[in-house]
């Protein structure tokens, strides 16, 4: 994943200390009955050559990287689906290779939210509702990035096409253009708006992007995007840190949490996936299954998910 990578820089620099929870994510939850949260972790793609003998066996055809990784992750930020509408047979088709808990959370298509920017796109709309509903119960949120550049001007375009999706969707949507942040009034009426139509806002948690981590929340779950840095050790304070936070929403009654694990190099994901279920079993009292990866099972003195590297005491950046 490139949004908000950052280039040639310390990355021992770069305030990541998450802001506190907005006023109104605060007013949220105090709403919520404190119950049984459902927390789904995955990474963005289950087709990756390079997790074979780390991930995968040796050996391991393509056709079989998704079943194999459901065994490890319970869901997906399924990216293939910005750059092509997939057809009902293909999303039955993933969906008879996992259990019945696993959720694939689709990312609408770019013909829609970047080519034509959420305008005039019912018949590709209709195409992407119809490919997406041979999920069926394994049908997660869907995940809307309107393109970087549709900023606070283009907010009713937004609105409407948030309006013309079936109501029993679950959609999250991701914000990039600055102005969605650097302008107060601005910010507000567009989480406003999303809390009144009952639309999760995504937290996209990147070096370069410090202030898409709103820690705006306008449904009662929450989409963490979270993008990694090559296993740097501040990697791992900051997995620290959520897990810290996600355990005070547990506490105040959130329902689901979606964690994505994204890295420039996808290669990494998994073991700071598993580091994460680690850390939320131990702090949170959950009891998610723990990714056991091949290397593992191979050869035990040199598992996949060693030892963290030593946390370093981080700088804020003045």
């Amino acid at each position: 994943m490139k949004f908000g990578k950052v280039e040639d820089i310390d990355l021992s620099t770069v305030d990541f200390s998450l802001p506190p929870d907005a006023d109104a994510t605060l007013s949220l939850l105090k709403k919520q009955n404190p119950g049984n949260t459902e927390i789904f972790v995955g990474c963005a793609k289950w087709g990756r050559k390079d997790w074979i003998g780390k991930v995968y066996p040796q050996g391991t055809k393509e056709a079989d990287f998704l079943s194999l990784y459901a065994r490890h992750f319970n869901s997906i930020e399924l990216n293939a689906t910005f750059y092509r509408t997939p057809s009902v047979s293909q999303t039955a088709e993933w969906a008879s290779q996992v259990g019945k808990d696993f959720k694939f959370c689709p990312k609408i298509t770019d013909k829609i939210s970047h080519l034509r920017r959420l305008k005039d796109v019912e018949e590709p709309t209709e195409r992407f509702l119809k490919g997406i509903s041979g999920f069926k119960d394994n049908l997660g949120p869907v995940l809307l990035m309107p393109h970087p550049g549709m900023g606070p001007k283009t907010l009713d375009r937004i609105k409407d096409f948030i309006k013309s999706l079936p109501g029993d969707i679950q959609l999250f949507v991701e914000l990039r253009h600055p102005e969605w942040y650097s302008d107060a009034d601005e910010f507000e009426k567009v989480f406003s708006m999303l809390e009144e139509n009952k639309v999760g806002s995504v937290i996209t948690d990147a070096a370069g992007r410090r202030d898409c981590v709103h820690m705006r929340l306008t449904t009662p779950a929450a989409f963490i995007r979270f993008v990694g840095n090559g296993l740097h050790p501040t990697d791992y304070t900051r997995v620290d840190d959520w897990v810290q936070r996600i355990k005070v929403w547990i506490q105040n009654g959130i329902e689901e949490v979606y964690f994505f694990m994204h890295q420039s190099e996808e290669i990494h994901s998994p073991e700071l996936c598993k580091y994460f279920i680690q850390q939320l079993n131990k702090h949170c009292g959950t009891k998610l299954p723990e990714p056991e990866f091949v290397s593992q099972i191979v050869s035990p003195d040199t598992p996949v998910n060693s030892k963290p590297p030593e946390k370093k005491t981080r700088k804020k950046t003045s």
